[in-house]
């Protein structure tokens, strides 16, 4: 079955991370959508009970879109550390603590990963696209590379600055924004969320 077509000029982005706000608009910038952030419209963040990316993606999604009675766009991304069984994953951003410190966050994932020959790493971002009326898509996408210590740039957020994308040398935290768009996990959602709903409904 055919995915949904989005076909209005206002989205809402149900986020609170100011940086994942600023990512995403400026990933839907060509498509002329009026992003608009679920702090601004004073939207309260759902617990993310979910198993999966994707579960916790939809649940958001669905959340916002319920709230604002508008398209709504989640997103759930995380690191994914193979020698770590997996972890941080889904709970990347609670390793980070209240504070939001991912300085803390990317200490433990060094101190977790002591004696540890394997560096593999993977960014993955699922993001759900939902409708008010309970219709949801959902995109995955993924970027592998390895992780380095110390953390290096002041660029992007999160575990950015210790993860090198496979066959590049900085890291996302020292990347141009466009370089890191080009290979992201997010973009690469984004180019089969786009593809899917987004660019039909904007050329016709």
């Amino acid at each position: 079955m055919a995915a949904r077509r989005f076909a209005g000029d206002r989205l809402v982005v149900a986020t609170h991370n100011p940086g994942k706000l600023v990512e995403i608009a400026e990933l839907l910038s060509p498509f002329g959508v009026d992003v608009l952030g679920a702090a601004a419209l004073g939207l309260r963040a759902p617990e993310e009970t979910g198993a999966t990316f994707e579960a916790n993606a939809e649940l958001k999604a669905r959340a916002a879109a319920e709230a604002s009675k508008l398209p709504a766009l989640a997103d759930d991304s995380g690191l994914v550390v193979p020698a770590l069984g997996g972890e941080p994953g889904i709970y990347s951003a609670r390793w980070a603590g209240a504070e939001r410190d991912f300085g803390r966050a990317m200490a433990r994932v060094e101190r977790e990963l002591a004696g540890k020959r394997d560096r593999r790493a993977h960014f993955v971002a699922a993001l759900a696209l939902a409708w008010p009326d309970g219709h949801v898509e959902t995109f995955r996408g993924e970027v592998h590379g390895s992780l380095t210590w110390p953390p290096r740039g002041e660029r992007g957020f999160g575990y950015d600055p210790i993860f090198v994308p496979d066959g590049e040398t900085p890291t996302f935290g020292e990347m141009e924004p466009a370089g890191k768009h080009a290979m992201s996990h997010r973009a690469d959602a984004f180019r089969k969320l786009v593809g899917a709903c987004f660019a039909r409904a904007m050329t016709s």
